[in-house]
Parts: C-alpha cells; structure tokens; sequence
C-alpha cells in the first residue's frame, strides 16, 4: 500500500520548474505470533524518474522523521538511497 505524504515544488540551478511527491509504502510483515507493519518511501518526480525503498523501518516515528527530512530537503529520486543510507 502506498500514502502520498506531500509534493514539493522548486526551481533547479538552470531555471526549470521541479515537482516531487512523496509517499509512505506500507507493507504487511507476518511472523509467528505477530503481525507488524514495515515502512518505506517512494519518491515520484513528476514527468520524470520514481525511486521506492521498501521495508526501511518498522517504527511510525522513525519514517515520519524520515519523510519530514526528505520534503524538507526537497530530495529527488536520485538522491533517496543516498539520504536513507546516512539517516540509518
């Protein structure tokens, strides 16, 4: 399942219009005695390029601080696995 969290618009170094929508991937993790939710990101540029890093954490708190750091930041697609690879 996936949730659009936010889209973020700017203007990039050249003068073009840029636009990223972000979402929260949820996925359903069964184990014995338990089922939890595990969380990741996708981020969409709109015309262009989709990034999606699934199972990145199972605590809410962590991939809402991750969202919020990624939109704040106005990360594109290529730059997702980088910016999760230094948040972890």
């Amino acid at each position: 399942m996936e949730l659009m969290i936010a889209t973020r618009s700017c203007v990039d170094p050249e003068g073009h219009p840029r636009s990223f929508h972000y979402f929260l991937t949820v996925d359903q993790v069964e184990t014995p005695g338990f089922c939890c939710e595990n969380y990741g990101v996708r981020i969409e540029e709109e015309g262009g390029d989709s990034t999606r890093i699934p199972a990145i954490t199972t605590s809410a708190l962590r991939i809402d601080e991750l969202l919020t750091l990624l939109t704040d930041h106005l990360v594109g697609p290529a730059g997702l696995a980088d910016m999760v690879a230094d948040w972890l």
